[in-house]
């Protein structure tokens, strides 16, 4: 029930944030990193953050600074974040202002924020997701409430952000699995300099209606009592009912878009007008004073809150700025794996395929870890993954720890960060490698940049399964190479074995690795059909084998003699290359290495250039289309630290420069490097 004390409460929190929001605009050579603020927003993001429990999680959007006052943060600590300051709780001075995560037990929890517009949608949905499966399988691991209420989440977003996508995708999967979840939509009808009217169909509670499951309300987002009142029903009804449900409030915006883009520059004088007349703090401060809260109370609150904000906001400004020696610290969690253990090759063990090493590894990981989850396309029990790679998972674990999705990779990709928070351990698959695109954002924007902007308090721990390659006439959508644009990504890290044996080991140590692993797997390589891949079954290790990532492989030697009359060549390579490799070496017998890679990131330069200088003849060996790849940027840093070990410039080979490999099985050989093709190289750098 709304009392005296609530609205005063409310009150204080509101004239905080619009003080705040003009302590900004009167110091803007300050204030000099863009930051968007919630005037205008004030009734609904407080009636929302005053209702939520410590056990609950949120994710605010960059405009969300009163709901963060609601959910117990200071001033001083988003102008912390604002200054960019070292002591910034949320991102040490490396996020803009209201990009805020948090674990602090005592407020509500919040995973890391990102600026692309609704992509916390699907993360945050990932949360809900975890929730459930917390609470129907794992109880004992679901923190609630203090008296025992149930944690949900809340998603807050602007309605400009309904329009993306992505939110598709989460919005489907809450109601499909009718998840936990509040969407609140905050809809001032600007998206930055575009109207609802040049950008939108329908509103966020007509789009709402579309989604089988979803419950959707709306309110008046600048009155205080009905935004509260609102909210109370919808955090009540995903606590106790555990179903989804959308809020859609209306509201102004009567501030800038952001400190650089300025209302001034876009909006008319009669827009402005028009949004004034709905400004939430008038309309509270109206009804503080019709429910018995005399002036002078009224009026020292306002004081209060303008004489907090110039203390604090003096304090921000002498904090110390972050040390610039700490740059590069939680671009990733320390990893756990760091030496090669457990037998590799068991007496009477026999050989298996690669396809049979990802399947045991899984299996004997899920065995042992209950908070793993497998899920993507396909993957179930009904086909158990289109290469068997899945194959009797979901029979023996259940399909709530393995299960199908829909075709929605960003879904896939980026709801492994809700789950890593709560400690459960997601194994994802995007079925073919060309498929991965529509998940990029989700692994750039909030995958690979969550450990580091939040100043290492949410690293994730997530394993990204991708069958990649060329072979048997694929054609152009299920054959393409990608580990160029992977190893564009800071954050990640990106693995890619040749074998059975390094399948199983790599696998396991990229689960317990606790940031984000991409596995890429050769689709050619799984069942060894391909002519010369034979050598890709090995006799399967042990359950406890694992291999470090970072560590590469010799995995032909090259004779001693040839070495030290300078008459060999070491071919650096990973994937199908290494049989192209060692088929080429055939060709040339005790002239060539092979240094097999089979971690791209971490990448093995100790090995890379202790095979340099030991041959002084390099070939950079690739599948990928060669321009501006890896390979050839491999080959750039083996020239640059090794320049004075070598008799010849580094060669780079990878396949021609098309932007598809084309159906027909002989256009697909003619575009791949082959063992010829190798062997004629290592020919032209013999020859030096």
């Amino acid at each position: 029930m709304l009392t005296a004390n609530i609205l005063s409460d409310a009150y204080k929190l509101m004239v905080t944030a619009k003080a705040m929001c003009e302590a900004y605009e009167a110091n803007r050579q300050v204030c000099k990193y863009v930051h968007a603020t919630s005037r205008g927003h004030e009734a609904i993001q407080v009636a929302t953050g005053m209702q939520l429990l410590n056990c609950d999680w949120v994710s605010p959007y960059y405009r969300d600074d009163s709901m963060l006052l609601s959910l117990g943060f200071s001033p001083y600590e988003l102008m912390l974040q604002l200054l960019a300051k070292k002591a910034d709780p949320f991102s040490g001075g490396r996020s803009y202002y209201c990009h805020p995560s948090n674990k602090n037990k005592n407020r509500a929890l919040i995973i890391h924020q990102s600026s692309a517009t609704g992509m916390q949608a699907i993360p945050t949905t990932g949360l809900a997701q975890g929730l459930q499966f917390l609470e129907q399988h794992q109880n004992a691991n679901l923190r609630k409430s203090e008296d025992g209420q149930l944690p949900i989440v809340l998603c807050s977003m602007g309605d400009g952000a309904m329009t993306e996508g992505e939110i598709s995708e989460a919005l489907q999967f809450a109601a499909l699995k009718q998840l936990p979840v509040v969407y609140l939509v905050q809809d001032n009808q600007w998206s930055i300099s575009a109207t609802a009217n040049e950008t939108r169909s329908m509103n966020a509670y007509e789009y709402a209606a579309g989604f089988k499951g979803l419950k959707r309300m709306q309110c008046d987002g600048s009155d205080f009592i009905h935004s509260y009142e609102t909210m109370e029903q919808a955090i009540a009804y995903a606590r106790t009912e555990r179903k989804p449900v959308l809020v859609h409030a209306i509201l102004p915006l009567l501030s800038h878009h952001t400190s650089g883009v300025r209302k001034e520059f876009y909006r008319s004088r009669e827009d402005l007008l028009k949004h004034g007349l709905y400004d939430p703090i008038p309309k509270l401060r109206i009804l503080l004073g019709s429910v018995g809260v005399e002036e002078h109370v009224i009026n020292q609150i306002e004081v209060t809150a303008s004489d907090l904000i110039k203390i604090d906001f003096q304090k921000a400004q002498a904090a110390a700025e972050p040390d610039i020696q700490s740059v590069e610290d939680h671009v990733f969690a320390p990893s756990v794996i760091k030496e090669e253990r457990g037998e590799r090759s068991p007496k009477k063990a026999e050989k298996i395929l690669m396809v049979d090493a990802a399947l045991h590894a899984i299996d004997e990981l899920m065995q042992a870890y209950p908070e793993a989850i497998l899920y993507g396309q396909d993957v179930g029990s009904r086909l158990g993954g289109v290469f068997r790679e899945t194959a009797s998972l979901a029979e023996k674990f259940g399909d709530h720890r393995v299960f199908n999705t829909a075709i929605q990779e960003a879904y896939i990709i980026g709801s492994t960060v809700g789950l890593s928070a709560l400690g459960l351990k997601p194994i994802v698959e995007v079925q073919f490698a060309d498929y991965i695109f529509p998940g990029i954002n989700q692994l750039v924007a909030e995958v690979a940049k969550s450990c580091y902007l939040t100043n290492g308090k949410f690293p994730i721990q997530m394993l990204l399964r991708v069958p990649i390659g060329a072979y048997g006439g694929g054609g152009p959508y299920h054959s393409g190479s990608i580990e160029s644009t992977l190893l564009s990504i800071k954050g990640i890290k990106v693995v890619y074995p040749s074998n059975a044996a390094d399948m199983k080991g790599l696998m396991k140590a990229a689960f317990l690795d606790p940031n984000p692993v991409v596995m890429l797997e050769h689709k050619g390589l799984y069942w060894s059909k391909v002519p010369g891949t034979e050598d890709s079954k090995m006799v399967e290790p042990d359950k406890d084998y694992i291999i470090p990532l970072g560590k590469a492989n010799i995995i032909l030697h090259a004779d001693a003699g040839a070495i030290k009359r300078g008459e060999s060549v070491c071919v650096i390579t990973y994937g199908m290359g290494v049989y192209w490799a060692k088929a080429a070496a055939e060709l040339h017998p005790g002239k060539a290495e092979v240094l097999d890679l089979r971690s791209l990131y971490p990448l093995d330069e100790e090995a890379i250039y202790d095979c340099t200088r030991k041959h002084g003849k390099v070939l950079v060996l690739t599948e990928e289309q060669q321009n501006n790849s890896f390979a050839e940027a491999l080959s750039l840093r083996i020239s640059n630290n090794c320049y004075h070990f070598l008799d010849a410039k580094v060669e780079v080979m990878g396949a021609k420069n098309l932007p598809a490999v084309p159906l027909n099985v002989a256009l697909e050989a003619a575009m791949l490097p082959t063992a010829l093709k190798v062997a004629d190289r290592i020919s032209k750098l013999l020859a030096y």
